[in-house]
């Protein structure tokens, strides 16, 4: 249970690895960049780059290319060409959320984007341009055209087909079977939910789904293979506001996950807090109001910074307190936590050489979702092992540990309403300690304690496991023995007439030891509980009368008796 959660990360790093096994053809350093000024043409910009007005860069690094205003120039030199025969392909990865254009020797331009779903050769989780057969080593012009988003930064390759083909299918089937994964997590935990009736499960959902939107926009997954053509233009909203959702249920599934009310007091109202604030920055983000729109877009990354510290605190804090799940959290959302930092750093320029963060996350993603619902598994758990604990204890007389008045009632009713309609006989036992007052008198409520536990100790091991215990009040036990005949019950309630007093409980200072008068009733047709207790009661009494520490079985005399002279109980 240790080394599981390691195994589990070693699987998604070897996939991760083979998603990048990938063979590229020769693209040296020479790339070059520079902003696109207005009037710019692609014959002025290709001049310009001759004349050494870009500025250059390696394609093979990830490099950052301004999105704002007009948008940039990107330049690349190739200085090796294909067979004449080999079809070439250059791929921009990872797919930027912008459109991009690439321009040929005639002026002839072709835009990707990665919403678009109509081109015959897609590039998942990345653009991929079809270079023109007859293009050996002319330098080949892109135009990243103006976002309206912080422009991630980009490397380049240049692949001929069979390669490009053999390392898109593996990032496919990697990328397919990490959502997989997360979205069966997911729908689990939704059914858990409806089952259980615990909202925890779904705010698990609701956070593993918007993570999942949120790959699947920033990789196109959404748009190729699935084919969600009408977000085509809505995606930059659509991840915006599923990474504040996605923060809003982690912080709601934190505090009931972790425990934080028990655990952290108060560090719940932050997070409750933080969990009902993103949504209201999402609504002002989609409201359509300029100075609303505004104000989201210059609260959320702020209050996302700010929420994953708090929630990283607060899994810190009440792990450290005694939550066992709070590790389950902290295992499986760390390691996402740090690729985010590493992604945003390199959104500033540091870290070119760590081009598979982006799919480092959708695998860590994966891994957190299996992590979270081993947690949430635990988690179930451990509630069943306490209500089952609470049910004992509720069940139990405290002092004797067999069923107290309640449960044994309950029992007994199901054991008689099951056999309603049928022969089976069924006996109940009505025991009575004898001098047990006096034992308390004159040694005290002590002494009749351990009397009344030993008694109750050697009744459950003289009766078979099926049968029904019960201490029904006092000094008084109950039994209900099934599939038995009268003269079997009469043997059964001998014997443990004969076990108690062997026991050589004394009672006073004198010769008294403590004994048990057992009353005996079998079952009848029309009988109910009630019936039957009264029954053996009432024989018990005749014991009573007669001399104790024996068994007598319910006669229509004894009825008779008792009703003519009422006994005491002694």
């Amino acid at each position: 249970m240790q080394r599981w959660p390691w195994a589990v990360l070693l699987v998604f790093c070897l996939l991760l690895s083979l998603a990048h096994a990938t063979a590229y053809a020769p693209l040296p350093p020479g790339g070059a960049w520079r902003e696109v000024a207005r009037g710019d043409t692609p014959a002025s910009a290709m001049d310009a780059f001759r004349h050494g007005m870009f500025k250059p860069f390696n394609p093979l690094l990830l490099e950052r290319f301004p999105r704002n205003a007009l948008g940039s120039w990107v330049v690349l030199q190739p200085n090796a060409a294909g067979s004449e025969d080999e079809e070439r392909i250059l791929t921009i990865y990872p797919a930027p959320l912008g459109s991009v254009t690439m321009y040929d020797d005639q002026g002839h331009a072709h835009t990707l984007a990665m919403d678009n779903v109509d081109g015959a050769l897609h590039g998942h989780g990345r653009l991929a341009f079809q270079l023109p057969d007859d293009e050996t080593l002319q330098p080949i012009l892109l135009r990243f055209e103006p976002s309206g988003t912080l422009a991630a930064p980009e490397r380049f390759a240049l692949q001929n087909l069979d390669d490009y083909l053999r390392e898109d299918a593996t990032w496919l089937a990697f990328a397919s079977a990490c959502f997989a994964i997360m979205m069966a997590m997911a729908v689990m935990a939704l059914c858990f939910a409806i089952m259980l009736r615990d909202v925890t499960f779904a705010w698990y959902t609701g956070y593993m789904l918007c993570y999942v939107i949120v790959q699947g926009v920033q990789t196109g997954f959404l748009f190729h293979p699935l084919g969600f053509s009408w977000l085509a233009g809505s995606e930059v909203l659509v991840g915006v506001s599923a990474v504040a959702l996605s923060v809003s249920f982690a912080a709601l599934f934190i505090s009931r996950f972790c425990d934080v009310q028990r655990y952290a007091p108060a560090l719940r109202v932050p997070v409750v807090a933080l969990g009902f604030a993103m949504p209201l920055i999402v609504l002002m983000r989609c409201s359509g109001i300029n100075e609303l729109v505004v104000m989201a877009q210059t609260l959320v990354n702020p209050v996302l910074i700010l929420g994953a510290l708090l929630m990283l605190l607060t899994a810190l804090v009440t792990g450290a307190r005694g939550s066992r799940q709070a590790w389950f959290f902290l295992t499986g959302w760390t390691p996402l936590l740090l690729l985010t930092a590493l992604t945003s750093a390199q959104d500033t320029g540091a870290l070119p050489n760590l081009d598979w963060l982006n799919d480092a996350s959708i695998a860590m993603g994966a891994f957190e979702a299996i992590v979270l619902s081993l947690g949430l598994a635990d988690r179930a758990l451990t509630m069943r092992h306490d209500r089952d604990h609470v049910r004992v204890l509720a069940d139990r007389d405290p002092l004797t540990n067999i069923l107290n008045r309640r449960a044994w009632t309950e029992a007994a009713t199901r054991l008689l309403t099951d056999a309603a309609g049928s022969d089976r006989s069924i006996a109940l036992l009505f025991l009575d300690l004898d001098y047990f007052k006096t034992l308390n008198d004159l040694r005290g409520h002590a002494a009749g304690d351990r009397a009344l536990v030993t008694v109750a100790q050697v009744l459950g091991s003289e009766l078979r496991p099926t049968d029904l215990l019960g201490r029904y009040g006092g000094e008084e036990f109950v039994a209900m023995l099934h599939d038995v005949t009268q003269d079997q019950a009469m043997q059964v309630a001998t014997r443990l007439c004969r076990r108690v007093h062997r026991l050589e409980i004394p009672v006073d200072h004198e010769d008294f030891r403590l004994s048990v008068s057992i009353g005996l009733a079998m079952r009848s047709m029309g009988d109910t509980l009630e019936s039957m207790i009264e029954r053996a009661d009432q024989a018990m009494y005749f014991v009573k009368l007669n001399g104790r520490n024996h068994v007598h079985a319910y006669e229509r005399r004894a009825e008779i008796y008792a009703n003519r002279n009422p006994p005491g109980r002694a």
